[in-house]
């Protein structure tokens, strides 16, 4: 190896010696974000083992080489915020189910029967993808980075938005405030688990609602969402 080599690798070891962790952790959401979004796939399985690499195993082999856990933990705290997340966005759900664009879009990756034998495989793997999820935006983005205080909350919904731009549209409008929600919900709780749950657990009931026939009927509910400009 050259010496002007051997400098400039030297250079760059004491420059990334220098950052912190949250400039780390940034800078590699940032990169995973750009891999994420033109890496095409198609299908659950292949959804499942891009954001299991992209989302959760690297997040995860980063924290665990800087000693840091990003919100995997488990208390009485948690559990709580995890119950009162939960039962505050179900009714998002149900009413949501009943809208026209989004049982056009529900559910997806070709699930068409409620059946257990077609249902829960489908359920377990979108689980899977949340569990993923959550670990990169509210792990990498919020928890992991706590110690900057709650306003760390704030720093994905852009992302957040932009990765669901392809969703029906109460969705993507949805989807910044709900980044925000419960990024905060998992800043108290200093765990994954209100936001694994509350999104886990609603996208398995959007799709067993969706399956179904509506709740609530579809015309109520789209007049209570009238006023704002989008198709339902």
């Amino acid at each position: 190896m050259s010496t002007a080599a051997g400098d400039a690798i030297a250079t760059l070891s004491r420059r990334l010696a220098a950052t912190s962790w949250f400039q780390r952790s940034v800078v590699l959401g940032g990169l995973l974000t750009i891999v994420w979004m033109n890496l095409s796939l198609h299908g659950l399985d292949q959804r499942l083992l891009r954001d299991g690499l992209l989302f959760f195993a690297i997040p995860m082999a980063f924290a665990l080489a800087h000693d840091r856990t990003l919100g995997w933990q488990v208390d009485r705290r948690a559990v709580r915020d995890a119950l009162l997340l939960s039962a505050f966005v179900t009714p998002f759900y149900v009413v949501g189910s009943t809208l026209p664009g989004v049982r056009e879009f529900y559910p997806m990756w070709g699930l068409e029967s409620a059946a257990p034998a077609a249902f829960v495989p489908h359920a377990i793997k979108q689980f899977l993808l949340v569990v993923a999820g959550e670990t990169f935006f509210r792990g990498l983005f919020c928890v992991g980075l706590r110690e900057k205080g709650p306003w760390v909350a704030f720093i994905s919904p852009v992302i957040y938005a932009l990765l669901h731009a392809n969703k029906p549209p109460i969705e993507l409008l949805l989807s910044g405030p709900t980044d925000v929600l419960f990024g905060l919900s998992d800043y108290h709780a200093n765990s994954l688990l209100p936001s694994i749950c509350a999104h886990g657990l609603g996208l398995i009931l959007l799709d067993w609602l969706v399956l179904h026939d509506p709740l609530i009927d579809p015309e109520t509910a789209a007049g209570w969402f009238e006023w704002l400009p989008i198709v339902l």
